[in-house]
């Protein structure tokens, strides 16, 4: 079970590229929604009008398997596919690189733009901060108030973050924990039921 995989942090990574008077410009963001991507290359799209392509390639959630890869024009698999392959090769999700292509009046031709595309996304991720990420797991537990002691010890030998919580003649307790411990965090507390 993966449940910790490398992303980057909010701060925006940026690479540079020329060959033959075209310059790739790429920007490497963390995101972590489809919508939250369509937005921000609509934004560079406004930003680098006046530029010949927008090509970009992202990868989603632990399990990596929530990807794309866009030429915007470039002939395929010239562009996405080399940034994504960057992204593949530094094992990244949650990013989204954008490389913004400048032409320079010179075809690069196939091979040349991929190496551009790889070359300009490899330095975006560079210039970024790698951090790894937990996967976690809600666990919500329900439990009468005597029952708060044995409860409040399990959670301080576990130390899973504190969601939320809620006391009254039944308590509740909402946990996050990282996903390959939530089934003993919940056996655990499950045992108490029946020895209560």
């Amino acid at each position: 079970m993966i449940d910790v995989y490398k992303t980057i942090s909010d701060k925006i990574g940026e690479g540079y590229y020329t060959e033959k008077r075209s310059k790739f410009l790429a920007f490497a963001h963390h995101v972590t929604t489809v919508d939250e991507i369509k937005q921000i290359v609509s934004q560079y799209r406004k930003k680098y009008y006046d530029a010949r392509h927008v090509c970009y390639a992202y990868m989603l959630g632990a399990e990596r398997t929530d990807f794309r890869a866009n030429d915007d024009g470039e002939p395929s698999s010239t562009a996405g596919k080399p940034i994504l392959g960057q992204i593949n090769s530094s094992e990244l999700s949650d990013i989204l690189i954008i490389v913004v292509r400048y032409y320079g009046g010179v075809n690069l031709g196939t091979s040349g733009l991929i190496v551009a595309y790889r070359t300009a996304a490899a330095d975006a991720i560079t210039h970024c901060e790698i951090v790894e990420h937990q996967v976690e797991e809600l666990v919500k537990y329900d439990f009468p108030y005597v029952m708060m002691n044995d409860v409040m010890r399990i959670v301080k030998e576990m130390s899973p973050r504190i969601v939320s919580q809620q006391y009254d003649n039944t308590c509740s307790i909402t946990l996050s924990i990282r996903k390959s411990e939530a089934q003993q965090l919940r056996s655990r507390l499950q045992k108490l039921s029946f020895m209560g």
